[in-house]
């Protein structure tokens, strides 16, 4: 892990397209602006993980029912 200091202002840039920004600072809450391409999701880490476990709950019904369809053939 990298680990770097930013103050009020300061930027990170993450590759060559994509660019966070320290916006604010208020006690414990940091607030970031993100400046990334169209083409790369952003989320936090939460909604990231809730959309992996629906992706996977989705799934779970699907490929069993297909394999047995492939079976059958």
């Amino acid at each position: 892990m990298l680990v770097l200091s930013r103050k009020k202002g300061e930027t990170i840039m993450i590759g060559d397209e994509i660019e966070v920004k320290v916006l604010s600072i208020d006690g414990d809450q940091v607030k970031l602006g993100i400046v990334a391409p169209k083409s790369v999701k952003v989320h936090r880490s939460e909604i990231f993980k809730a959309i992996q476990a629906q992706n996977k709950e989705a799934l779970s019904g699907v490929i069993p029912d297909f394999m047995k369809q492939l079976k059958k053939k």
